[in-house]
């Protein structure tokens, strides 16, 4: 079957996945937080990014390997740490970390996964990373990192953008607890999806794996939104950090930067990265979106750019590359590709976003991600890049 031929693009699969899995993992997966105001101005903003075609640059084949932390990845972009992934397939980290080896692309797994890092190192590769919500307890903080590194992941993502739980109305409306209880009304939605039953009766219904061995107290009945993570987590303050610097040997990068001063600051603290990202609008609804911060973010820091929020294209990706990032993660997209198709989803993203960079920097004249053009704003007379009306003049 020619895939390209029924799923071409990002929203095929969408739409495929929310056929193929219950209502309440479909919020879960597709939701933001508030009216989802921060959610629509990523998409706004980056449709407002445009370039000038270039012509006449003969036959050539763009160089889309990306230098990064010490590794030469094949494509500029990666697989994001998303919790509780294995919800929306069986088996969802270990097709994401396997499928991310076969493509030398960085794999993110989420301290809130449903698999640990143990279940996971067979199928890592040399590429993965661990991404930490921030544990309280001195002693569980440095035994996740004594695990995650055991396990071969050589990268830390420390996530900042979540010192409280967001609201999230859509996937606190749809009834999903964790770990998720299956009441009637979800057991209704479940016989509607024999393939995810059918997986799920097999593997078993998810929970946060890695946490097992620090649960002390009954988590059953949490909402999704006040899991057990968030009973061991705490508010990381800058102390917090520089004693997470010191205790990883390898790249270190903080997700959830939207201020160019915090860039500097982390910087001079030590990071080795800095993660321009605002949750893709699922923890603040009055946030910008992450890609107009992008430009003076890349101006404050020499270090390591990774972006994300709304990126559903290889265009997507020139664009966040263009205005300075070094790297792009993507976290909803490959798992509406694994819903959608199961593991072979997977796959065909990553030739989906290939086909496309391709394409795009085919347009531009661009050899090579790093000769880029410039890009224009495409924003309609009167409105600013994310879409909101200017000032009137004094």
């Amino acid at each position: 079957m020619d895939l390209h031929a029924s799923y071409p693009e990002l929203s095929d699969l969408r739409r495929r996945a929310k056929r193929r899995i219950p209502k309440f993992v479909w919020e879960y997966l597709d939701s933001a937080t508030g009216a989802e105001a921060t959610k629509q101005r990523n998409r706004q903003a980056l449709d407002c990014i445009g370039f000038m075609p270039s012509i006449l640059h003969g036959e050539f084949s763009p160089d889309l390997n990306t230098p990064l932390f010490g590794n030469d990845f094949t494509l500029p972009f990666g697989i994001a740490p998303l919790g509780m992934s294995g919800l929306m397939w069986p088996d969802a980290e270990g097709h994401l970390a396997r499928a991310a080896a076969r493509a030398r692309i960085p794999y993110c797994l989420s301290t809130v996964a449903t698999q640990s890092p143990e279940d996971l190192a067979p199928h890592i590769g040399k590429n993965a990373w661990f991404q930490m919500y921030p544990p309280r307890d001195p002693d569980i903080r440095t035994d996740m990192l004594n695990r995650a590194k055991a396990a071969g992941f050589n990268g830390l993502i420390l996530t900042v953008d979540v010192p409280v739980a967001s609201r999230r109305e859509r996937q606190t409306r749809s009834g999903l607890t964790n770990p998720p209880r299956l009441t009637p009304r979800l057991m209704a939605q479940v016989a509607t999806r024999p393939a995810w039953a059918a997986g799920m009766a097999w593997r078993g219904m998810p929970h946060m794996r890695m946490l097992d061995k620090y649960k002390s107290t009954s988590t059953e009945g949490l909402s999704s939104t006040a899991h057990v993570g968030y009973l061991l987590r705490t508010s990381p303050d800058w102390d917090y950090v520089k004693w997470l610097r010191d205790a990883w040997e390898g790249p270190f990068i903080i997700k959830g930067v939207l201020r160019p001063e915090d860039a500097t600051a982390l910087e001079a603290i030590g990071a080795d990265g800095i993660w321009v990202s605002n949750h893709a609008g699922r923890q603040f609804d009055a946030a910008p979106a992450s890609i107009d911060m992008l430009p003076a973010i890349r101006a404050a820091t020499t270090l390591p750019i990774v972006f994300d929020s709304g990126v559903e294209t290889g265009l997507d990706i020139l664009r966040a590359l263009s205005l300075g990032a070094d790297f792009v993660m993507m976290g909803r997209a490959f798992h509406y590709a694994l819903a959608a198709l199961g593991p072979k989803g997977i796959d065909h993203l990553i030739d989906i976003y290939t086909k496309d960079l391709i394409a795009n920097m085919g347009q531009m004249g661009s050899k090579t991600l790093r000769d880029l053009p410039q890009p224009v704003d495409l924003a309609p007379p009167g409105l600013l890049p994310n879409g909101l009306k200017s000032p009137p003049e004094a």
